[in-house]
């Protein structure tokens, strides 16, 4: 299965090989990762490894996406909908780049991919799960129009789970043209 997300700045697509160093080196930063219970990948390989072997796309038709900048084809990070079969849900996940933080890119891929959920995949209902101390990415989630809904234990570490239905976002987005038509 082919995915190729746009909005107006990014190009939203599946993992290329040619991604390895940028995953690889996004991952070595402790700043990045420092939420998230990953470890950095151990070399350049390890990255391509994950992407080689990485099934969501055909299992799925959906899964994380390489998140890049249309105007000058940087690669920024990644951001999509991870199916997780054994809880039975899909979750809405994103990292960038530390020097990408702070410019809008994870709440635009983010409403890129939820859009892609909602309308394409006909889910109803999205979660996405944030360490209890990732203020940002909290942020983030609450732009789209997610709502809290407990604090958990996620990969050992205390994080706060929350979800989006359908019926929320559809309503955001319809609210948001209605204002534009003003």
């Amino acid at each position: 299965m082919k995915i190729k997300l746009e909005t107006t700045r990014l190009l939203l697509r599946p993992f290329a090989v040619e991604d390895s160093r940028d995953l690889y080196e996004m991952n070595t930063d402790l700043e990045v990762v420092k939420y998230t219970g990953d470890s950095p990948f151990s070399s350049i390989e390890k990255a391509t490894e994950l992407i080689e072997f990485y099934d969501q796309y055909e299992k799925y038709k959906m899964g994380r996406l390489s998140v890049i900048r249309k105007s000058d084809n940087k690669f920024l990070g990644w951001c999509g909908l991870k199916y997780h079969p054994k809880e039975k849900i899909v979750d809405l996940g994103y990292r960038f780049y530390r020097k990408y933080w702070g410019h809008g890119y994870a709440t635009e891929a983010a409403e890129m991919c939820l859009q892609y959920g909602f309308n394409k995949l006909a889910l109803t209902t999205i979660h996405a799960h944030v360490h209890e101390q990732n203020n940002a990415s909290q942020k983030v989630l609450e732009k789209c129009r997610f709502k809290f809904l407990k604090k958990i234990l996620y990969d050992k570490q205390p994080a706060k789970l929350y979800i989006l239905h359908k019926k929320d976002f559809i309503k955001k987005n319809a609210n948001e043209s209605s204002q534009l038509k003003k």
